[in-house]
C-alpha cells in the first residue's frame, strides 16, 4: 500500500519536474497509482467507528495491520477515543494515527490536547495529499505541461476508468457532505475546533475542509474535460450549485465563493464542451438525450426568491442557450430534423428571452469575474474558466439567433437613449471601469453589459484574440450608428481591451485610423482635444467670460477614447506605432486648465505615458510639454525661476489635489501625475545633479500627497492605495537611482545646525534622498506613514489580498514599503557616523517601538507574492548583524514561536517548488540558507539559535536538539537533505543545506547539539548520502552546467562534514564512534566485514581498490573549461574595439557599481548587467560623439558586438564557478583523507594498502594532464600525509593478532609495502614532479614527499630495534624459521639499486629542475632543493649523482654561494633565518657527499677548495662574536628572542665545523713525519684564522651544556685531535685547552640511573652520558695520539708535578686516568646489566602480568601513549617496543665505553712498561723542590692499588651481558693488572 505521501511525490516527482520523467519514474508513478486505486474509488472514505473496535481500545492493547500488538495508557485511549468521536473514524484508525503522529512529532511531553490536534492534523494532511495527488492527476491530463503523449495517455485511460466508475458522483457528494456540521464533514459542536498543520501551525477545521472542498470543486471542473458529463451529473451539479448559491448570498467567505464558481464553471464547460462535440468525430453525451434537455430546461427556467441564487442560474441559463444552439448547428451540420427541434427553438428563444431581460450578462460580471475571489483563484483555473467563456461568447456571438437579439437590444438603446440624458458626473466618476454599466434610471442595459462581457473576458487572456473573426465581426456591427455616449464609451471600452495584444493593437489602430466607422476615430479624439482647447483660449482672451463646461458625454467618450489609444500605444509594433501618432501637443493642452474634470486628466496623462517608452526623442518632447501645458509643480531642469512663475499662478498641483479632488475624494488627476512623473524620470540616464531638479516634485509628494494621505477620505480605495503606490514608487527611484558622496556628510553637518534653530535649508540646496534619510533617520512623516501601511500586519494583508479588489494594490504598497525600509538600511549607516545625535540609524528608530520590528519581520509569513517574502528575510539578515538583542525582543514579543513556523514554511515551500528562480539573490530559500549561515558566529541567542530551535534558556551549547519535536528549519532542511528531491530545482538548498551544517559542526556553541543529533540513530546523517550524491555521476556540463557545479559544492560541503565528525566526534559515545567506524568503513574498506575471516587479506585489497574514497577522486579529474580565455580573441575579429578587457582589469570597477559581483558562494564574477551598461557608455563615447553615425545598421552591428562580449562573459562567469567547485570538493576530499589518515585510520585494517591506494591515486591524479596547478598543489599534500602515515604504520602495533603473545616477528615489518609498490610511488611521483604546469610551490611539496619517500625505504626494520636484539630474540624463539634476516637485508639492498635504477632514468630532467630551484628558486625552494640532492647522493651507486653534479659544476656553484654568505655583513640581512636554513643545507650536502663516498668524497670537497671558501669570509668570526656570552650561559631562563639568535647562530657555525671534521678523515692518510701536509695545513690555518671560536667553546663548562654545546665541542675537539699535534707551537694555547678540559671531564663521576627511576630523568640522563662519553672518547684519542706519537709522558699525580701549577701546563696525570677508567668501568657494568635485564624482560614479555608491563609501560614512555582500553596485547607490544629502543641506547653505550677503556688502559700500560728510570728522572726534580718528603714510588703504588681493583671489574665484565667478544679487551686488562701489580710490589 502507497501512503498518500509517498503517492503525492511520486506523481509530483514524475509530473512537475524541470525535465521529462526517466523510465524509472514512470514504472514507479503507474506502480503507485495501481496500488492507490481504490483510495481513489472511495475517495475520502474511511472505515466508521465500531464497537468491537471500541472495545480493543478501551482494552489498552492494539494490534495493528503487520505490527506486534501496542499497548496503550488512559490518555492514549482518552484521545484515540476522541478522535474517533470527532473525525467520525474507525478507533483501531485512530491509533494508528497517533502512532504516526509520534514517528511525525515525537509525542513525548505534550498535552492531550496537543496530541489530539497533531493526530487530527495528521489525518487532514493525508486526506489533503490524496486530494492533490487526483488534482495533480486531471491537470496533467487537462492542461498542457509540456508532457510526453504516451504518459498522458496512460494516465488519461487511469482517470476516464476512475471517473467511469462514479468518482465524479464522489466529487459532488464530497462537496454536499463536507459542507455539514457533523464530525464527517465541518465538525459538530462538540467536536474540537482545530487541529495543527504539517507547518505546526494552529488552523480552524473548518477552513481545512473548506479547502478540501475547494480541491473537490477543481478536480470536478477538470474531470468533465476528460469524460463528458452524464444527465445525472449535471442536475447534481446544478443541485449543488443552487445549495452553495443560498450561502454565498448569506456569506462573504472567499473559500465559499471561489467553491460555487467551481460548480457554476463546471456546468458551463459541461454545456460548452458537450455542445462543440457534437461534430461527427466525437461523442456528445447530453444533446442526445432529448428528454434530459427537457427536463433541465423545466429546471433551468424555474425562477427564485434568493436574487443572488437566480443570478447564478442565469448563467447557467447562458451556458445552456449555448448548449441548444451548438446543438442546433450539429443538427443542422447533419441535415437530420429530429421531432423535438422546434420544441428546443421554443427553449432557446424562452432562455435568450429571460436572460436578456434579467441581464444575465451584468451578474457574471458584478458578482463573478470583477469579484476578488474570482480574480484571487489559482491562475490556472481562471485561465480556463476565460477560455470556456471566449468559447461561449463566441458561439453565442455567432448564432444568428443571439445575434438578432443583440441587435435588437442594441436598437432598443440606442431608442431608449438620448445624447442629452446623462447621469451625474459623481455616477460616472465613481467607477471608472464601469463606466456603460451605468445607463439610465431603469439600470445597465443588456447591450452595454455584454459589451463589458466581451471586455472583462479578454483583459487576462488577450491571447484567445488571436484568429477569433467571430468577435471582430462583432466590433464592427457593434461600433456602427452610436446615437449616445453610454454606448459609446461601452464600444470604445471593448476596443481598449481588444487592443491588449500586439495583433489586437494593430486591428484596432487601423479600425480608428480608417473609415470603417462613420463618427469614431482617431481624427474624432484629436479634433475634440483641439476645439476644446481653443474655446478655452477664445473664453481666457474674453474679459470677465467663465470657462466653458466640458459635457458629461463629451468627456466619457474623451477618457474611453485615451483609454483606447494607451493600450493601443502601449502594446503595438515598438516600430511601427513610432509613426502612428506623429503630433501628441493636444494631449497636454486641457491639462491647465481649472474645468477639466480631474479624471479626463488622468485619462491625458495615463495615455502620455505610455508615449515614453515609444522614443527618446518623444519622451524629452514630453518633458518639454509638461513644462509649457501641465500645472505648475517644478519639474524642469531650472528650479530657480519656477518660484517666481508659482507666485502668480493660483490654479496649480496642489490647488487641484486639495480643493478639487479633496472635495470629490476622487484622485485620478494626482495618481496620473505621479505616474507620469515618475515613467519620466525612471527613464533619465543623466544622474549627475541626483535629482537636484526633481526636488519640487519630492516636496510636493512628500507634504502634501504621502505626507497626510492617511487623513484623506476616499470614495474608492483602490485608489487609496494607487496614491500611495505612486508615492513609494518614487521614493523607492530616489533612493535607489542616487548615491551619497562623500560631500553630503561635511554639507548636512552645517544643515544640521539649521534644524536645531528650526530653520529649513533653501530648496535649492536639497536632495530628495538625503531629505528622505532625513526623514527616516528621524521617524518623521514618511517613516511614520509606511510603518502605518506596515503596522496592520501580514494577517491584515491576507485576508485584503484575498478578498478586496484592492488587495494587490495593497500589496504592491507594502512591498514598495519593505524594498525602501531595506534600501534605507543599505545607506544609513555612514551617513548615522556624521549625522548624530540628530539623525540615527533606522534600526535603532524601529526599536524605539518592538511592534514595528515584528511587523517588518513577518512578512515573512505572506507567500502570495515572492518578493515581499524575499524584503522581510533582507530586513532579517539586516537587523540581526545590527541588533544584538533582536532574539531576546522578539522572545519579549510573543513573536519568536510564529517566526520560526513561518521561517520553516517558507523554506518549506520554497523546497517544494520546481523551478528554481534566475537570480539566486530573490530565492528566498537561499535567503534564509544564508541568513541562517551568516548568523552561526554571532553572539548568542542569535538568530540561527532561534530559526534552528536552540534552546535558549539554557546555554547552547548544553541544547538538545529535537527536530521532530517542532516545527523549524532544523527540521524541514534535514527533511530536504534526507530526500534531496528536485535537484535541478533545489541544487543550491541542498548546497547550503550541507554547508549550514557544518558550519554548526564548527561552532564552539553548537557543535556539539549538532553533531550530537547528526550522529543519532535515527538519522544517521553523516554516511547517508555518500552513495546518493558522493558518487553518483556529474550532470553534463553542456546540459546542466549550474547544476554541476552545485553538485560539486555540496559534496564537498557533505566530505568536510564527515571530516569534522572524525576530527571531532566523541569517539567516548557509542553513537560518535559507530559513526566514525561508519564513515571509514565505508569510504576506504566498504564491505571489508563482509568478507569474513581467513582470506581477508586479498579481499581487503580487492575491496579497497573499489573504495568510494578512490571513487570521489576520480569524479573531480575532469579538466575544466579555462576561465582566463582572453577576451581580445574574441574582440579582433569585430569590427568595433570595445575595450572590455580595460573595463574589468580597472580597479575601479571592482566595488559597488562596478562590472563584479560576489555570488553567494564568495567567487567573484562578472556582473553582466553593470558590464553591458558600460559597454555602452564606451561606445556612446568613443563612436557616437566622434562621428554622426548611428544609424539602425550600425546600432544592430554594436548590439552583436556587445552581445559576443556578453556571452564570453557568461561562460566566463560559469567556468569559474565550476573550478572554483571542482577546487572546493578537491580540498574537501583532502581533509577527510587527512584527517582520517591522522586520527582515525586506526579504526579499521589493511591501512597500509588503504594509504598506498590513495597515495597512488593522488599521485596519478596530480601527474595528469587534466590536473590543474592548485588540484596539483593540494593532491601533493595529500600524498605528502599519506606516505608519512605510511612511514609510522610500519611500526605500529599489527591491531589484531590472533594471540596475546607478542614474537619477534611483530618487531620485524610486516606491513611494509612491497618493492614493486614502493617503485609505483617513485615512477609517478617523479612524472608528477616533471609536470608541464609547475611552480616552485607544488615542487617544495612534491621534494618533501620524495624526502619522505626516501625515509620510508631506508628502514625495513625499525630502527628503534637494533639488530642485536632481533638476533637474541631469534635464537631465543622457536618458530622462527621463516625470519630471515639477510633476506631481509637484501630486499632493502635490491630496492635502493631499483630505486638508483628508476631515478637514472630521468635523472636529467629531475636535476635540470632540482638545480634551477636551488640556482632560482626562494630561500625556502633552495633549502629543500638541496635536501633532494642530499637524499640522492645517499642513494648513489657508482658516483652517478656526484659526477653530475661535478659535470654541472653545480658544487663549484654552491662553494661560491658559500662564500658570498660568508662574506655578507653581520646580521644576515633579510629574511636573515631563511637564507640560513639555505646555508646548512648546502654544508649538509658537502657533508654528505664526504660521508657517502668516504675518504674519496671528502678528497673531492678538499681537492675544489672548500676549506679555502669556508675560511675566505667572515660569517663565522660574526656569529662568533654574537656568541660571545651566550655561550657562557649558566642560566636556563632565556628571551626568546635571544633564543632564536642562538639557534640561527647554531645554524652557520655548527654545520661549518661538521664539514671541517669531515675533511680531517684525510689527515689519516698522511705520513706523520710529513707535517707540511697540504689537508693538515689547511684545516690548522682554518682552525688559526677562527681561533676566537675555538677558544671559547673550549672553554665552556661542560657540567651546564646542553645537547647542541656538546656537539659543537666534540666537533671542536675532534678537529683539534687530528690536525693539531702536527702544528709545532702552541702559541694560541689550544693544547692547554683541551688538557684543562680533560681534567675536568675525566673526574667528572657519571652516577646513572637505576632502571626503575623516573622516566624523564631515566632519558635525560642517557642521553647525557653517551655525550659525554663520546666527548671523553675524542680527548682520550688526542691524547693516546700525543702519547704513542708525540712522546708525552704523565705524571701519576699532579703532586709528582716537575713545576707549580700556575706555571706549567695542566696536562691530565695518571690518576686523573684512571679515575676516568673507574667512571668508564662502572657504565659499562651498569649498561651491562641493564642490557640484560631488558633482553630477559623482551623474551619473556608474554609471561609478564599486566601490572610488570605497565610499570615498564611508565617507565619507558609518556603516560597518553596507551589508554585504559588497550588490551593486554597491544601493552606487550609497547612494552617491549620501548624495551627495545632502551636497549639500544645501552647497546650504543658499551660500543662507545669499549674503546674508550681500550685508549685508557693502553695509556697507562705504556706508562707502566717503560723502565723506572723514567720516573726516577723526575724524583730529583722533585725532591729538589718539595724537599725529602716526597716520594715518587709511593705515588706509583698508589696508582697501582686504585687500578688493579678496576682491573679486577673490566676482567670480570660478562660477553653474554655485554654482547661483544671481550677477548682481546680482556687480554688488555689483564697484561695492565699484571704489570699494576708488579709495579706496586717493586
Amino acid at each position: 500500500m502507497v501512503s498518500p505521501k509517498q503517492l503525492l511525490e511520486t506523481i509530483e516527482s514524475a509530473l512537475l519536474g524541470a525535465s521529462p520523467p526517466m523510465a524509472a519514474q514512470r514504472v514507479e508513478l503507474m506502480h503507485a497509482l495501481r496500488f492507490s486505486l481504490t483510495s481513489f474509488q472511495s475517495l475520502l472514505s474511511y472505515p466508521p467507528p465500531k464497537p468491537s473496535d471500541r472495545s480493543q481500545v478501551q482494552s489498552k492493547s492494539v494490534r495493528l495491520p503487520d505490527s506486534p500488538p501496542i499497548s496503550l495508557d488512559d490518555q492514549d485511549v482518552h484521545i484515540a477515543l476522541k478522535l474517533s468521536d470527532d473525525l467520525h473514524l474507525n478507533e483501531v484508525d485512530c491509533v494508528r494515527l497517533l502512532v504516526s503522529a509520534n514517528q511525525e512529532w515525537g509525542l513525548m511531553g505534550r498535552e492531550p490536547l496537543e496530541i489530539l490536534r497533531l493526530a487530527a492534523g495528521l489525518w487532514y494532511t493525508e486526506r489533503r495529499d490524496l486530494l492533490t495527488s487526483l488534482h495533480l492527476l486531471l491537470r496533467a491530463v487537462v492542461l498542457d505541461q509540456g508532457l510526453q503523449d504516451d504518459i498522458l495517455v496512460d494516465i488519461q485511460k487511469y482517470l476516464e476508468d476512475l471517473i467511469s466508475s462514479g468518482l465524479r458522483q464522489r466529487f459532488i457528494s464530497l462537496i454536499k457532505e463536507l459542507n455539514r456540521e457533523e464530525p464527517s464533514g465541518l465538525g459538530g459542536p462538540q467536536c474540537e475546533r482545530y487541529v495543527v498543520d504539517s507547518r505546526g501551525s494552529l488552523v480552524e477545521r473548518q477552513a481545512v475542509v473548506s479547502r478540501e472542498r475547494l480541491i473537490l470543486g477543481h478536480c470536478l471542473v477538470l474531470s468533465i474535460l476528460v469524460v463528458r458529463t452524464n444527465p445525472k451529473d449535471v442536475k447534481d451539479i446544478f443541485s449543488a450549485l443552487k445549495d452553495s448559491a443560498s450561502e454565498v448570498s448569506e456569506s462573504n467567505s472567499t473559500v465559499k465563493h471561489q467553491i460555487t464558481f467551481c460548480l457554476l464553471f463546471a456546468l458551463v464547460i459541461a454545456f460548452v464542451s458537450d455542445g462543440l462535440s457534437t461534430v461527427p468525430d466525437k461523442a456528445s453525451v447530453l444533446s442526445s438525450n432529448t428528454s434530459f434537455r427537457h427536463e433541465f430546461h423545466e429546471l433551468v427556467m424555474t425562477t427564485g426568491n434568493d436574487p443572488i441564487v437566480d443570478g447564478f442560474i442565469g448563467g447557467i441559463r447562458l451556458s445552456w442557450v449555448v448548449h441548444l444552439m451548438l446543438i442546433q448547428d450539429g443538427v443542422a451540420a447533419r441535415e437530420t430534423i429530429s421531432s423535438g427541434s422546434s420544441s428546443e427553438l421554443s427553449y432557446l428563444s424562452q432562455c435568450l428571452e429571460v436572460i436578456f431581460s434579467n441581464n444575465a450578462f451584468h451578474f457574471l460580471l458584478d458578482k463573478v469575474l470583477r469579484t476578488a475571489s474570482y480574480q484571487t483563484e489559482d491562475e490556472d483555473m481562471i485561465y480556463m474558466y476565460n477560455a470556456y467563456l471566449h468559447k461561449l461568447i463566441t458561439c453565442f456571438l455567432s448564432n444568428p439567433l443571439a445575434r438578432d437579439k443583440i441587435k435588437e437590444s442594441k436598437e432598443r438603446i440606442m431608442s431608449v437613449l438620448s445624447p442629452y440624458r446623462v447621469v451625474g458626473s459623481h455616477d460616472f466618476a465613481q467607477d471608472s471601469n464601469s463606466i456603460s454599466l451605468h445607463g439610465t434610471e431603469m439600470g445597465p442595459l443588456p447591450f452595454n453589459s455584454i459589451l463589458d462581457f466581451v471586455s472583462e473576458i479578454y483583459q487576462k487572456e488577450p491571447e484567445l484574440l488571436s484568429g477569433n473573426d467571430v468577435l471582430w465581426t462583432f466590433v464592427n456591427f457593434a461600433g456602427e450608428d452610436h446615437t449616445n455616449f453610454q454606448t459609446l464609451v461601452a464600444f470604445l471600452n471593448m476596443l481598449s481591451t481588444l487592443a491588449c495584444s500586439q495583433e489586437g493593437a494593430s486591428k484596432v489602430y487601423e479600425l480608428l485610423q480608417g473609415k470603417a466607422f462613420r463618427s469614431i476615430g482617431w481624427s474624432t479624439l484629436f479634433e475634440c482635444l483641439t476645439i476644446y482647447d481653443d474655446k478655452f483660449k477664445q473664453s481666457l482672451q474674453t474679459a470677465g467670460a467663465m470657462l466653458p463646461e466640458i459635457q458629461e458625454g463629451d468627456a466619457r467618450a474623451l477618457v474611453a477614447y485615451l483609454l483606447v489609444l494607451k493600450k493601443v500605444v502601449e502594446n503595438g509594433n515598438p516600430t511601427e506605432r513610432k509613426t502612428w501618432f506623429p503630433d501628441i501637443e493636444p494631449l497636454f493642452k486641457l491639462l491647465s486648465y481649472e474645468n477639466v474634470p480631474p479624471y479626463l486628466k488622468g485619462a491625458l496623462r495615463n495615455a502620455i505615458t505610455t508615449f515614453i517608452q515609444v522614443s527618446s526623442e518623444l519622451k524629452d518632447s514630453i518633458w518639454t510639454y509638461l513644462e509649457q501645458y501641465d500645472l505648475p509643480v517644478v519639474v524642469g531642469p531650472d528650479i530657480q525661476n519656477s518660484p517666481q512663475s508659482m507666485g502668480t499662478q493660483v490654479y496649480d498641483m496642489q490647488f487641484e489635489l486639495n480643493e478639487i479632488e479633496a472635495r470629490r475624494e476622487q484622485y485620478p488627476s494626482t495618481i496620473s501625475f505621479l505616474n507620469l512623473i515618475n515613467a519620466l524620470i525612471a527613464e533619465e540616464r543623466d544622474l549627475s545633479d541626483r535629482g537636484r531638479r526633481f526636488i519640487g516634485i519630492f516636496r510636493f509628494i512628500y507634504d502634501h500627497v504621502f505626507g497626510p494621505f492617511a487623513q484623506r477620505a476616499y470614495v474608492d480605495p483602490c485608489e487609496k492605495w494607487q496614491l500611495v503606490g505612486a508615492c513609494l514608487k518614487h521614493f523607492h527611484m530616489v533612493l535607489s537611482m542616487y548615491d551619497i558622496k562623500d560631500e553630503d556628510y561635511e554639507g548636512l553637518v552645517d544643515q544640521s545646525r539649521l534644524s536645531t534653530t528650526k530653520e529649513s535649508s533653501p530648496l535649492q540646496t536639497q536632495l530628495p534622498v538625503l531629505e528622505l534619510l532625513k526623514d527616516f533617520m528621524s521617524g518623521k512623516t514618511a517613516f511614520r506613514n509606511i510603518m502605518s501601511i506596515l503596522l496592520p500586519g501580514v494577517n491584515s494583508l491576507i485576508a485584503e489580498r484575498s478578498s478586496q479588489l484592492y488587495g494587490q494594490l495593497l500589496e504592491n504598497a507594502v512591498q514598495l514599503a519593505l524594498e525602501i525600509i531595506i534600501l534605507v538600511l543599505d545607506k544609513d549607516l555612514p551617513l548615522s557616523d556624521y549625522w548624530r545625535p540628530l539623525y540615527q540609524p533606522l534600526d535603532i528608530i524601529l526599536s524605539h517601538d518592538h511592534n514595528q520590528i515584528v511587523a517588518l519581520l513577518e512578512y515573512v509569513r505572506y507567500d502570495f507574492q515572492p518578493k515581499v517574502q524575499q524584503s522581510s528575510i533582507k530586513i532579517m539578515s539586516i537587523l540581526s548583524s545590527r541588533m544584538v538583542g533582536l532574539v531576546q525582543l522578539l522572545l519579549k514579543s510573543n513573536a519568536s514561536n510564529s517566526l520560526i513556523e513561518d521561517y520553516a514554511a517558507c523554506l518549506e515551500l520554497r523546497s517544494e517548488e520546481f523551478q528554481n528562480l534566475e537570480n539566486n539573490n530573490d530565492d528566498p530559500g537561499i535567503l534564509i540558507m544564508q541568513l541562517l549561515i551568516d548568523n552561526i558566529s554571532r553572539p548568542a541567542p542569535n538568530i540561527t539559535h532561534l530559526l534552528l530551535k536552540f534552546d535558549l534558556d539554557t546555554p547552547i551549547e548544553r541544547t538538545v536538539l529535537q527536530p521532530k519535536f517542532y516545527y523549524s528549519c532544523m527540521k524541514i532542511i534535514l527533511d530536504i537533505l534526507e530526500k534531496l528531491l528536485k535537484p535541478d530545482a533545489n541544487a543550491l538548498l541542498h548546497e547550503f543545506g550541507f554547508q549550514l551544517l557544518y558550519e554548526l559542526c564548527v561552532d564552539p556553541l553548537t557543535c556539539v547539539p549538532t553533531m550530537d543529533l547528526l550522529s543519532n540513530k535515527k538519522y544517521q546523517f553523516f554516511v547517508k548520502h555518500l552513495d546518493t550524491i558522493g558518487i553518483a555521476p556529474l550532470p553534463k556540463r553542456n546540459s546542466n552546467q549550474s547544476l554541476r557545479s552545485s553538485s560539486l559544492h555540496q559534496r564537498a560541503w557533505l566530505l568536510k562534514l564527515l571530516a569534522v565528525e572524525l576530527h571531532a566526534g566523541d569517539v567516548r559515545s557509542s553513537n560518535h564512534r559507530e559513526a566514525c567506524r561508519t564513515i571509514l568503513s565505508y569510504l576506504f574498506a566498504h564491505g571489508i566485514n563482509d568478507n569474513g575471516g581467513g582470506h581477508s587479506e586479498n579481499s581487503a585489497i580487492r575491496t579497497v581498490s573499489k573504495s568510494k574514497v578512490l571513487e570521489l577522486l576520480e569524479i573531480i579529474q575532469f579538466r575544466c573549461p579555462d576561465s582566463t580565455t582572453q577576451l581580445s580573441n574574441i574582440v579582433a575579429s569585430m569590427k568595433y574595439d570595445l575595450p572590455a578587457e580595460d573595463i574589468l582589469a580597472n580597479p575601479g570597477n571592482s566595488g559597488k557599481g562596478g562590472v563584479y559581483y560576489y555570488s553567494e558562494r564568495g567567487d567573484r564574477l562578472i556582473d553582466l548587467a553593470s558590464f553591458h551598461d558600460k559597454l555602452w557608455q564606451k561606445y556612446n563615447s568613443a563612436y557616437v560623439q566622434a562621428s554622426n553615425l548611428g544609424g539602425e545598421v550600425e546600432l544592430n552591428n554594436v548590439r552583436e558586438t556587445i552581445q559576443q562580449v556578453l556571452r564570453w562573459g557568461w561562460k566566463y562567469n560559469k567556468n569559474l564557478e565550476e573550478q572554483a567547485a571542482q577546487l572546493h570538493m578537491l580540498t574537501a576530499w583532502s581533509q577527510i583523507v587527512e584527517v582520517s589518515a591522522s586520527r582515525r585510520l586506526t579504526m579499521i585494517e589493511d591501512r597500509s594498502e588503504i594509504l598506498f591506494q590513495v597515495l597512488d591515486a593522488s599521485l596519478s591524479a596530480s601527474s595528469s594532464p587534466d590536473c590543474s596547478l592548485k588540484m596539483a598543489f593540494i593532491l601533493s599534500q595529500v600524498a605528502l600525509t599519506c606516505m608519512a602515515k605510511l612511514r609510522d604504520e610500519r611500526f605500529l602495533f599489527p591491531g589484531s593478532l590472533s594471540s596475546d603473545n607478542i614474537t619477534c616477528l611483530d618487531l620485524i615489518v610486516v606491513k611494509q609495502l612491497s618493492n614493486g609498490a614502493c617503485l609505483t610511488i617513485l615512477f609517478k611521483l617523479i612524472m608528477a614532479i616533471l609536470r608541464n604546469e609547475s611552480s616552485e610551490a607544488l615542487r617544495r611539496r612534491q621534494y618533501a614527499l620524495l624526502l619522505s619517500y626516501f625515509q620510508y625505504c631506508q628502514n625495513v626494520v625499525d630502527p628503534d630495534v637494533p639488530t642485536t636484539v632481533l638476533q637474541f630474540l631469534l635464537l631465543n624463539e622457536q618458530d622462527n624459521e621463516y625470519i630471515d634476516l639477510p633476506k631481509i637485508d637484501k630486499e632493502q639492498a635490491e630496492l635502493a639499486r631499483a630505486n638508483f635504477s628508476t631515478l637514472r632514468k630521468e635523472a636529467q630532467s629531475v636535476l635540470n629542475l632540482v638545480i634551477k630551484d636551488v640556482t632560482h628558486g626562494s630561500e625556502p625552494g633552495k633549502t629543500i632543493s638541496l635536501y633532494v640532492l642530499d637524499a640522492l647522493i645517499n642513494i648513489d651507486h657508482e658516483r652517478y649523482f656526484l659526477n653530475q653534479l661535478q659535470s654541472r659544476g653545480f658544487l663549484r656553484s654552491c662553494f661560491t654561494a658559500i662564500s658570498n654568505v660568508c662574506n655578507q655583513d653581520g646580521s644576515l640581512s633579510l629574511d636573515s633565518l631563511q637564507r640560513a636554513c639555505t646555508f646548512e643545507a648546502e654544508l649538509a650536502l658537502l657533508l654528505r657527499i664526504s660521508h657517502k663516498y668516504g675518504k674519496s668524497g671528502a678528497q673531492v670537497l678538499f681537492s675544489m677548495g672548500i676549506l679555502e671558501h669556508l675560511a675566505s669570509g667572515r660569517a663565522i668570526n660574526l656569529q662568533v662574536k654574537n656568541l660571545q656570552g651566550s655561550l657562557r650561559w649558566v642560566e636556563t631562563r632565556v628571551r626568546r628572542d635571544m633564543t632564536v639568535d642562538v639557534d640561527r647562530q647554531w645554524m652557520i657555525i655548527t654545520p661549518v665545523l661538521r664539514l671541517v671534521f669531515s675533511l680531517t678523515s684525510l689527515v689519516d692518510t698522511s705520513d706523520f713525519l710529513e707535517v707540511k701536509n697540504k689537508i693538515v695545513r689547511e684545516v690548522i690555518d682554518f682552525v688559526k684564522g677562527h681561533q676566537s671560536l675555538f677558544d671559547q667553546v673550549l672553554r665552556l663548562e661542560i657540567a651546564e651544556a646542553d645537547e647542541l654545546r656538546m656537539e659543537l665541542i666534540n666537533l671542536v675537539v675532534g678537529i683539534l685531535s687530528k690536525v693539531w699535534p702536527y702544528d709545532e707551537r702552541d702559541e694560541y694555547g689550544f693544547v692547554q685547552g683541551i688538557f684543562g678540559m680533560m681534567r675536568a671531564v675525566f673526574s667528572l663521576d657519571s652516577k646513572v640511573p637505576s632502571f626503575g627511576q623516573s622516566r624523564v630523568s631515566l632519558e635525560n640522563q642517557r642521553n647525557s652520558e653517551i655525550r659525554m662519553f663520546n666527548l671523553c672518547y675524542s680527548l682520550s684519542s688526542y691524547l693516546y695520539f700525543l702519547v704513542t706519537k708525540k712522546s708525552l709522558r704523565l705524571q701519576p699525580s699532579d703532586a709528582s708535578s716537575s713545576y707549580p701549577t700556575s706555571v706549567e701546563l695542566q696536562q691530565p696525570t695518571l690518576s686523573l686516568l684512571n679515575s676516568l677508567l673507574s667512571s668508564v668501568t662502572t657504565a659499562l657494568e651498569r649498561a651491562a646489566e641493564e642490557k640484560s635485564l631488558l633482553l630477559n624482560k623482551i623474551r619473556d614479555i608474554n609471561e609478564l602480568s599486566r601490572q610488570e608491563v605497565d610499570e615498564i609501560i611508565n617507565m619507558c614512555v609518556r603516560q597518553d601513549s596507551i589508554s585504559s582500553s588497550d588490551n593486554i596485547q597491544k601493552r606487550r607490544y609497547i612494552a617491549m617496543l620501548e624495551m627495545c629502543r632502551v636497549v639500544a641506547s645501552r647497546d650504543q653505550l658499551i660500543i662507545l665505553l669499549l674503546p674508550l677503556s681500550e685508549h685508557v688502559l693502553n695509556i697507562i700500560l705504556l706508562h707502566l712498561q717503560e723502565s723506572p728510570v723514567a720516573l726516577d728522572s723526575t724524583v730529583t726534580t722533585k725532591t729538589i723542590t718539595y724537599g725529602a718528603k716526597y716520594d715518587a714510588q709511593q705515588d706509583v703504588d698508589l696508582l697501582c692499588g686504585k687500578l688493579v681493583p678496576i682491573l679486577d671489574r673490566l676482567e670480570l665484565l660478562s660477553e653474554e651481558k655485554v654482547g661483544h667478544n671481550l677477548k682481546v679487551f680482556r687480554r688488555l686488562a689483564t697484561s695492565a693488572k699484571e704489570l699494576a701489580i708488579q709495579k706496586s710490589i717493586l
